[in-house]
C-alpha cells in the first residue's frame, strides 16, 4: 500500500477534512430526532463536544456554562489558571501583546510555577455550580495533579501531551506507567495525542477509558510546521477507530474516540463523526465565543515552551455566546454556528440515527468539495470561500 516517493520508499496515501465528502443515505430521518449523545465510563453527555484544554478557551466560567448546556470543558491543569490567583491581569496582557511580543510574553508569563492549591480551588468552583469537572496535565505531572484533582471531586482526568505512546523512553525524569495510573485513578482517564491503530491499541490496553486523535491539526498549533509530524484526521480518526473496534471485539469493552483539532466549521465535525469519532474537541470555534477568557485570541498548550514554542497566538475574533456556537441561531454564514444543529441536520441526511450509525456514514474522496460551484463565495469572500 501506498506510493513510490523515491528508490526503495513508499509513503502512503492520507487524507484530511477537505479531501472528503459525506454522501446521502437513502433514508433520510429528521434532524430533530438523531440521538447525539455519548459515553465515557458511566458518564453520559448530550454533546459530543469538547472545549479543549487551552487558556484562551476555559477557565472556570467557560466550564461551568459548557457544562449546563450538556458538554464538557477541559480546564489546563498548567494554565495561567493554575499559576495566577488573578488570572484575568494575565489574559489581559496576553490580549494586548504584538504579534512581535506574544511568543515572549506568553513563554515569561507561563515561568511562574504552578500551585497545587488553586488546582483544588478551581475544580471545586467548577462543582459548586453542579456540572462536571475536567482536567488535564502532561504525563509528567498526571501521577501528582491527579490525584490532587481526584481528591478535589473532578469527575475525569485527562492525561495530554503532543506525542504519547504506552513506551516512553528518558533518562532525565520519570516516565508515567499508564497501567499503574489507570489503575490507581477512581475516575474515567482520557489519553492523547495519537494518529496511529499501533499505539491506540496499546493505549486502549492500559485502561483508559478515551482516546485523543490528532497530532498538530489545531488552528493555533504548529508542531507540523515545526517538527514535521502528523497524520491528517480523517486516516488519523479511520485507523483509531479500527484499533477500537478491534478491541472492543476482544474484550468488550468500548473505549470512546476523541478527534483532537483541525475542524473548523460544522462540516468538519460531521467528517471527524463519519471517520469513525465517538465525540470531537474543538479549540478555535469556542475561542471566539464572549465567554471564553481568551478576549477573542487563542494560543496552543505547547506556545509557552521556554525552548521549542509548537503554538502561536492567533487572533480569532468574538462572533457570539456560546450558546450561538453550540446550538444557534447562526449569524454568521461560514459553519462556525450552531455546531449541534449541523450535526443533528448531517446526520438525519445521511439517515443515522445516532453517533454509531453516522460512523457508518459512506466517505468519497472529494478535494473539488470545497471549491465546485463557488466561484461567485469565492470572489466575494462569504461563506465557504472566506
Amino acid at each position: 500500500m501506498g506510493m513510490w516517493v523515491g528508490r526503495g520508499r513508499k509513503a502512503r496515501r492520507c487524507y484530511g477534512f477537505d479531501e472528503i465528502a459525506l454522501v446521502p443515505s437513502d433514508i433520510t430521518i429528521n434532524p430533530n430526532e438523531v440521538e447525539t449523545s455519548w459515553q465515557i465510563g458511566n458518564l453520559k453527555f448530550k454533546v459530543p463536544i469538547l472545549a479543549a484544554a487551552m487558556d484562551g478557551v476555559v477557565d472556570t466560567q467557560f466550564a461551568i456554562a459548557m457544562g449546563k448546556m450538556g458538554g464538557i470543558a477541559v480546564l489546563n491543569l498548567e494554565g495561567v489558571q493554575t499559576r495566577y490567583e488573578n488570572p484575568n491581569e494575565v489574559l489581559d496582557s496576553i490580549a494586548v501583546a504584538s504579534k512581535e511580543e506574544a511568543t515572549k510574553l506568553v513563554q515569561s508569563l507561563y515561568n511562574e510555577p504552578i500551585k497545587e492549591d488553586l488546582i483544588a480551588k478551581r475544580i471545586e468552583t467548577i462543582k459548586k455550580a453542579n456540572v462536571p469537572a475536567v482536567v488535564s496535565a502532561i504525563p509528567q505531572r498526571a501521577e501528582k495533579f491527579g490525584k490532587i484533582a481526584q481528591d478535589a471531586g473532578a469527575d475525569i482526568f485527562v492525561v495530554q501531551s503532543t506525542v504519547t505512546t504506552v513506551t516512553h523512553i528518558s533518562t532525565e525524569y520519570k516516565t508515567l506507567d499508564f497501567n499503574d495510573f489507570c489503575k490507581k485513578m477512581k475516575i474515567p482517564v482520557i489519553v492523547g495525542n495519537s494518529v496511529t491503530y499501533k499505539v491506540a491499541l496499546a493505549l486502549m490496553e492500559t485502561g483508559i477509558s478515551g482516546l485523543l486523535v490528532g497530532i498538530g491539526p489545531g488552528a493555533a498549533c504548529t508542531t507540523r510546521g515545526v517538527l514535521g509530524i502528523g497524520v491528517p484526521q480523517v486516516t488519523a480518526t479511520a485507523d483509531s477507530a479500527a484499533a477500537r473496534d478491534f478491541y472492543y471485539k476482544q474484550t468488550g469493552r468500548y473505549v470512546p474516540i476523541i478527534t483532537d483539532g483541525g475542524m473548523s466549521n460544522g462540516g468538519d465535525i460531521c467528517k471527524a463523526f463519519a471517520s469513525g469519532a465517538d465525540a470531537v474537541m474543538v479549540g478555535s470555534a469556542f475561542a471566539r465565543s464572549k465567554e471564553a477568557p481568551g478576549r477573542g485570541y487563542h494560543w496552543g498548550m505547547a506556545t509557552p515552551h521556554s525552548n521549542l514554542p509548537r503554538g502561536t497566538r492567533i487572533h480569532v475574533g468574538t462572533t457570539g455566546t456560546l450558546e450561538q456556537i453550540l446550538f444557534g441561531p447562526a449569524n454568521l454564514d461560514d459553519g462556525s454556528q450552531n455546531l449541534m444543529g449541523a450535526l443533528q441536520t448531517s446526520m438525519g441526511n445521511v439517515g443515522a440515527k445516532n453517533i454509531r450509525e453516522m460512523q457508518l456514514t459512506e466517505i468519497i474522496i472529494a478535494p473539488s468539495i470545497q471549491t465546485e460551484g463557488k466561484v461567485f463565495q469565492a470572489a466575494q469572500r462569504v461563506g465557504m470561500r472566506k
